[in-house]
């Protein structure tokens, strides 16, 4: 608490210069994170850069993150896809909302360092799977009925409750159980994961805005770049007949970041 007031008084007055750099970074991270996923380092590794207290940082970083999925979700609105895989995602839905509420009040019970182990393996087998079965991301195999599968609610409760207290890689995870065991496209399996966490991020900001954990200025700053970066990535799935291939190849790369960031392997080349 006592940084975050420290911040207050001391960085509120940010430097102009990191004004256009929220921008960028939020128009980064919105085309990433509505094509894959992670599009969070950029924006929440800035907003520690400028000196904001991590738990600030979490808050404000939300802002953006909803924006994309509203800017997202509007601009897929014209699509003839989109009422079917919204009734599609509603199904799953409750079981990641429910699983997110539970995820947020345990996690003060798991120590960091765990968690961090436990997420980076898990990052590694999702390499493993992306690169030695390429084609089980690139092609839509079987029908939309899989979704209601007791299995399906099963793994997108458990994935609602990873991201209710971590999020980040939340939208890897997504995707994998949705091309994977559920079996849509790449580019449906993005449109329902943006759905899906539009539902567990509204309701977790208005939670940090309750308690005063998000600083509106950069926050605005970088949601107008994630919402322009998600109209962008989404118009770019929508028309792109090789969409799937780039956003598996953009999947690639950021769960790649990850794990470097995770298991700390950047000191290695420091």
């Amino acid at each position: 608490m006592l940084n975050k007031y420290l911040y207050l008084l001391i960085a509120m007055d940010l430097s102009w210069y990191l004004y256009p750099l929220f921008f960028f970074a939020g128009l980064l991270a919105g085309f990433i994170n509505t094509l894959a996923g992670n599009g969070s380092v950029f924006t929440l590794s800035l907003l520690l850069f400028s000196g904001m207290p991590a738990g600030l940082a979490n808050g404000t970083n939300r802002v953006g993150a909803l924006v994309q999925c509203i800017v997202s979700i509007a601009t897929f609105r014209n699509s003839n896809q989109f009422k079917p895989l919204l009734k599609n995602s509603a199904v799953l839905m409750v079981p990641a909302f429910i699983g997110a509420v539970i995820g947020a009040n345990s996690a003060i019970n798991i120590p960091d360092e765990t968690l961090t182990k436990v997420i980076g393996y898990l990052m590694i087998f999702m390499l493993g799977i992306v690169l030695l079965k390429p084609k089980r991301w690139l092609i839509e195999t079987v029908s939309r009925e899989n979704n209601k599968s007791v299995l399906n609610y099963l793994i997108f409760f458990a994935i609602g409750w990873y991201a209710g207290f971590i999020q980040m890689g939340m939208g890897v995870l997504f995707l994998a159980a949705l091309v994977l065991v559920s079996k849509y496209s790449l580019i449906h399996a993005n449109m329902i994961k943006i759905m899906i966490s539009f539902a567990i991020l509204f309701p977790a900001l208005l939670i940090y805005i309750y308690n005063n954990q998000v600083d509106w200025q950069p926050a605005i700053a970088l949601a107008s770049g994630q919402g322009l970066g998600a109209w962008i990535a989404t118009k770019f799935a929508l028309e792109n007949k090789n969409a799937s291939i780039w956003v598996r190849r953009i999947l690639i790369v950021m769960i790649l970041l990850a794990i470097i960031k995770l298991f700390n392997l950047y000191t290695y080349f420091i």
